[in-house]
């Protein structure tokens, strides 16, 4: 498996896979974070694993996320589950020490282990056991025993690998639209990223249901605000900023930042130390 790749102080966590995550800056001193990529055969599949660890704290320290459009599996002491797209934004509280290992899914790659839609899933918590039997269970046992990291995420690798999942052109076309969607800013509407797919927006609306677990309006809208986030940390205009990414006014912008955020475009910056 490829090396991790560990935090670092003064990294950028929200320059790449760690847009989402509220005021990062603040958690430098209370977690250190690590991410391994997946093994060639769980590569269509998983994005990566992640492993956040946490040692005596002294006050409890919580790290809000602002979602992605994926799945995630995650082992912690506290709970053992799968989360779908969670339209909300979400928190952790980490207390005294811990560790947390996540396989995070490829936008569609973790419809070949669910019997039916990703939709299903779509603001849900279930639990690994309750979806994947003693098996499910077992794993949380093996993994929550296991000091090491890697070796526990090879637990999950082959737990995974075990369910025999098929490779689905489908689930990799549409992991390619979202990456549409995630870096060209440009892309602000549902009919532009269908023309980019090729597909009409009614069948592109049916795919991201089945594979993602929600519409595409609301995934454009999500990349919209990780990238509004990093833009008014760097101290852009929230007037300019919004006309970039397709908001019809500052106002708009404003509603949905605050909505998904927890907190205005100004008091982010604040936050940030930019205001």
């Amino acid at each position: 498996m490829a090396a991790s790749v560990p935090h670092r102080p003064g990294t950028r966590l929200v320059e790449t896979r760690q847009r989402g995550w509220v005021n990062p800056y603040a958690g430098l001193s209370a977690f250190d974070y690590a991410r391994q990529a997946p093994c060639p055969a769980m590569s269509p599949y998983v994005e990566h694993f992640w492993v956040v660890t946490w040692t005596d704290l002294g006050e409890p320290y919580e790290q809000r996320i602002v979602s992605h459009p994926t799945v995630n599996l995650t082992i912690t002491g506290d709970f053992h589950r799968i989360a779908g797209v969670i339209r909300g934004g979400f928190s952790y509280t980490m207390r005294g020490s811990g560790r947390a290992i996540g396989t995070r899914f490829r936008p569609g790659g973790f419809r070949p282990f669910l019997d039916g839609p990703v939709s299903q899933l779509t603001d849900r918590f279930v639990e690994i056991g309750e979806m994947y039997g003693a098996a499910g269970a077992t794993l949380v046992q093996q993994v929550l025993a296991e000091p090491d990291a890697r070796s526990a995420i090879a637990l999950i690798e082959t737990f995974l690998l075990d369910l025999r999942p098929e490779r689905d052109p489908l689930a990799e076309e549409i992991a390619a639209v979202v990456e549409t969607a995630e870096t060209d800013v440009s892309v602000t509407r549902v009919d532009e990223l269908a023309a980019r797919s090729g597909r009409s927006v009614r069948s592109l609306q049916r795919l991201f249901r089945d594979y993602v677990g929600i519409g595409p309006k609301w995934v454009i809208r999500r990349f919209r605000l990780h990238e509004a986030a990093e833009r008014i940390h760097d101290g852009r205009d929230l007037a300019t900023l919004a006309a970039e990414l397709g908001y019809t006014d500052q106002a708009h912008l404003t509603r949905d930042f605050t909505a998904a955020v927890g907190t205005s475009p100004a008091a982010y910056a604040r936050l940030n130390g930019r205001a």
